[in-house]
């Protein structure tokens, strides 16, 4: 794009330079950005110039500055027209200094000052811009952005700063381009990666999406934790109980064995575990069959050797009856030699007082049901 100087009838085109045009070298914009800062962000404080703390005293970031959220930021200035390989530098620059303390930081400023004749106290010019009364080190530097400066960027830098943002790294590209104009050299600055006008956009989306990754990932692991729960309990179960031995380990919260309608499931919460008979046909059979076995609730859970929860849910196609098992939860896995062998004696009971009255569901017999709709008192 072109500057205009706007006359009285017409556009005059203001020419546009190169920095090697004008014989304005690297260091020369530097050391103006330093004392104007601003001029990229109006947000940044610069903490150190030619910063290398590092054994190849070659690699120098050009400027060093904090924000106003206490993020180190690595500055990389370029005068070409592509920016050349600047995003790889600024990289390792960035890698370099995150590990960066508030005292080496302080440090890095006071020389700072000292080399551009500034005789105050750096860790009181560093408070004053961020606000704080008193260092907060915990809060120093948890981040580390990146800023590229430069008259432009080739395609394929601004593809990699595009493909970092993406993955989640703060960097953004500023072009600073030169225009010479009657005797005037004039610069005009402007952020192209990401657009200001997106930028909140993009850092929105960019949340989702660690959002989702971490949840992905999260959901991973539960999984995986899940399978290893079920199989210590299958390798339990089977010794005494064959009523899960077809049965595979699972990714899910429950492991059951269904015939004929009749389920008996485990389930595994964050809390405890819980052995379920669930009924898996119509409605209608399903609340026939719950109000058979409430019948018998008290032959039923003398044989269970405990209290059952019977819960008929007449408002849901389904009907189960339950019994909580404590002794931990699935992220606890220290407790699991105690949750597990709990479980497969509560399944154990729990078959052993229900087989009688739902065998005949298990092979497949039909459910008679009752001419009257009243509901019982479960």
């Amino acid at each position: 794009m072109a500057l205009y100087e706007i006359g009285n009838d017409s556009l005059r085109v203001i020419e546009q330079t190169t920095f090697v045009g004008v014989k304005l070298k690297e260091r020369d914009v530097q050391r103006l950005l330093r004392t104007q800062i601003e001029v990229l962000d109006p947000d940044l404080y610069v903490l150190a110039e030619e910063f290398s703390e590092w054994q190849d005293s070659s690699r120098r970031i050009d400027l060093l500055a904090i924000d106003r959220d206490a993020q180190l930021v690595v500055i990389e200035l370029k005068r070409t027209e592509d920016g050349g390989h600047m995003e790889l530098q600024a990289l390792r620059y960035a890698a370099m200094v995150s590990a960066m303390t508030w005292q080496e930081a302080v440090e890095a400023h006071r020389e700072y000052l000292q080399t551009i004749g500034v005789m105050e106290d750096a860790e009181e010019r560093i408070l004053s811009f961020l606000d704080w009364t008193e260092a907060r080190v915990d809060d120093f530097g948890q981040e580390v952005r990146i800023v590229l400066a430069s008259a432009n960027f080739s395609r394929e830098l601004t593809t990699s700063v595009l493909w970092l943002i993406e993955k989640g790294v703060d960097i953004r590209c500023i072009r600073m381009m030169p225009y010479f104009n009657e005797q005037q050299l004039l610069l005009d600055v402007q952020q192209v990666i990401p657009l200001p006008e997106a930028a909140d956009y993009q850092v929105r989306l960019q949340k989702k999406a660690q959002e989702e990754q971490s949840a992905r990932r999260e959901d991973g692991e539960k999984k995986a934790l899940r399978r290893k729960f079920w199989d210590g309990v299958l390798e339990l179960a089977n010794k005494t109980l064959p009523l899960h031995e077809k049965i595979s380990s699972s990714p899910e919260a429950f492991l059951s064995a269904t015939n004929g309608g009749i389920q008996f499931c485990y389930i595994i919460t964050n809390k405890n575990g819980r052995v379920e008979l669930n009924f898996k046909r119509t409605k209608a059979e399903n609340k026939a069959i719950f109000d058979e076995l409430f019948a018998k609730r008290v032959e039923i859970e003398a044989a269970f050797g405990g209290q059952l929860d019977w819960q008929r849910q007449n408002n849901n196609d389904l009907s189960k009856i339950c019994s909580d098992v404590s002794g931990g939860g699935l992220p606890d896995e220290d407790s699991w030699p105690v949750l597990q062998p709990r479980l497969v004696d509560a399944m154990k009971r729990l078959f052993d007082a229900m087989n009688p009255y739902v065998q005949k569901y298990r092979e497949g017999a039909d459910v008679e049901l009752p001419s009257t709709t009243e509901t019982p008192s479960a």
